[in-house]
C-alpha cells in the first residue's frame, strides 16, 4: 500500500514545503497539500505532484491554529486512505525584524508568531496523532531552524518560536513513542522568495555571500536540499527519535 505524507504549509513558491511535497511524490507516494488560503497555489503544487508521479493528492485547506479544522483534515485523510505515514510541520510566519530594534516587534506580532510556528505545531500534531499511531512505524518532522539555538534570524519572535518548536520535539517524541518517531530540522539560510521578499534583494545578497564565505562547505542551503534531509529523516535509523539535526553547511562551525 502506498504511504502518506503531509506536508503543512505546502505552497509558498520556491519553498521548502512546496519542494518537500513535491519530493515525496516524485517517490509515488500519496500526499496531502495542505495549505489556509491560496487556493490557485495549491492546485498548482497538486497539479505538479500528479505530474511527478504521486499514487494519489489530497489538497487540504486547514489553517494550522484552528483545532476544528486540523481534525477535519485528519478525519478527510483517514476517510480517503486510513493512514498516514508521515507529518512535516512545515507552516511557518515570522515578522522580519533587525533584533537590535527592540521596538520593532508588538505583542501581537509575539503572538501571531507564536499561534502558528508553535501552537499550530501542537494543534496539528495532536489532530493527526492517532491516525500516525494506527499506521505505526510513522514519522513527524518539525521544521525548526539553526535560529532557535542560536537567537538568531528574522526577528527576535521567530528565534524565540522556533527555541519552542525545539522543545516541543522533545516532549512529542516521548508521548508518541514507540508507534511515531518525531525529530526537528534546523535549517540555516534557504535559498527562495521567502527571504528575498522578507529581507529585500540587496540584504538578501549580502547576508547570503557572508554566509557562503563563513560556512565550511561554502553554501546554502536550498528547498531541495531541505527536501531532501526531511526525507532522510523519515527513513532514518530506527532508534532516532527526539533528535534536533541542524542543516546549516557547517554554520556552526565557522569561527
Amino acid at each position: 500500500m502506498e504511504k502518506v505524507c503531509l506536508v503543512t504549509g505546502a505552497t509558498g513558491r520556491n519553498g521548502a514545503g512546496s519542494a518537500t511535497i513535491k519530493f515525496f511524490a516524485r517517490q509515488g507516494w500519496r500526499v496531502v497539500v495542505n495549505y489556509s488560503r491560496d487556493t490557485a497555489a495549491a492546485e498548482e503544487v497538486a497539479e505538479e505532484c500528479r505530474a511527478l508521479g504521486a499514487a494519489d493528492v489530497l489538497v487540504a485547506q486547514a489553517d494550522v491554529t484552528s483545532d476544528e479544522a486540523c481534525r477535519a483534515m485528519a478525519a478527510d485523510i483517514e476517510q480517503r486512505w486510513g493512514r498516514l505515514d508521515v507529518l512535516v510541520n512545515n507552516a511557518a510566519v515570522t515578522t522580519f525584524n533587525d533584533h537590535k530594534n527592540l521596538d520593532g516587534l508588538s505583542f501581537d506580532d509575539f503572538q501571531r508568531v507564536f499561534a502558528v510556528n508553535v501552537s499550530g505545531v501542537y494543534v496539528a500534531t495532536r489532530a493527526m496523532a492517532g491516525l500516525l499511531r494506527r499506521t505505526g512505524n510513522a514519522s513527524v518532522i518539525n521544521i525548526s531552524s539553526v535560529g532557535g539555538l542560536r537567537g538568531t534570524g528574522s526577528s527576535m519572535a521567530y528565534a524565540a518560536s522556533k527555541s519552542a518548536l525545539n522543545a516541543m520535539t522533545f516532549s512529542f517524541a516521548r508521548v508518541l513513542a514507540p508507534e511515531v518517531r518525531v525529530n526537528a530540522l534546523l535549517p540555516g539560510f534557504i535559498e527562495g522568495d521567502w527571504l528575498i521578499n522578507g529581507m529585500g534583494r540587496e540584504r538578501y545578497e549580502t547576508v547570503r555571500a557572508g554566509l557562503i564565505a563563513k560556512n565550511p562547505l561554502k553554501t546554502v542551503q536550498t528547498p531541495e536540499e531541505v527536501a531532501e534531509a526531511i526525507w532522510w529523516l523519515a527513513h532514518g535509523p530506527a532508534a532516532l527519535t527526539g533528535e534536533l539535526v541542524q542543516l546549516d553547511a557547517g554554520g556552526r562551525l565557522a569561527v
